[in-house]
């Protein structure tokens, strides 16, 4: 009986990594169809890219990158305790984004050929813990992508529209 329960659990987690390997199939062909640049930074895979367009819909919405910064929780709050002010990660925003981000960050602080591996590494040498390494790179990482997706939304207003007549 066990064995059958275990063989029957191996067949569903086959099918379902059959699934997922299609279903990001999926996701990077239209994402390249779309001509959308955000795979093309460090730690942006396609399944992460997709859930940050998701999470974010419209990315002119933000009239700023620290208005994305705000909303997906990656600006900075300042708190004061006697004589030491220092900053925290906001805890309000859209936390799916905010962990979207999150994966973003820690991947490049990982990965020794990019910026976010550089920024980390200053900011541990300038004194600060990982966690608020950490913090400064995710807010480094939230404007990379405002500009990343603004960039891309403005191309796609600009791009002459081909008529079908």
């Amino acid at each position: 009986m066990r064995k059958s329960i275990a063989l029957e659990i191996v067949g569903d987690l086959h099918r379902l990594r059959l699934q997922i390997d299609e279903i990001t199939a999926r996701i990077k062909t239209e994402l390249a169809a779309s001509g959308i640049q955000l795979p093309k930074i460090p730690g942006v895979g396609a399944v992460t890219a997709a859930r940050i367009l998701a999470r974010t819909r419209d990315p002119t919405r933000f009239p700023s990158e620290s208005s994305l910064a705000n909303y997906t929780g990656t600006a900075p709050v300042e708190i004061a305790s006697a004589d030491k002010q220092r900053h925290r990660l906001s805890r309000r925003g859209d936390r799916m984004l905010n962990s979207a981000i999150h994966i973003v960050g820690v991947t490049q602080a990982r990965t020794p050929s990019s910026l976010g591996y550089a920024d980390h590494q200053r900011k541990m040498a300038e004194g600060k813990t990982s966690r608020e390494a950490m913090r400064c790179l995710k807010r480094q990482v939230a404007k990379r992508l405002w500009r990343t997706m603004r960039d891309d939304q403005l191309a796609r207003l600009t791009m002459p529209s081909v008529d079908t007549a």
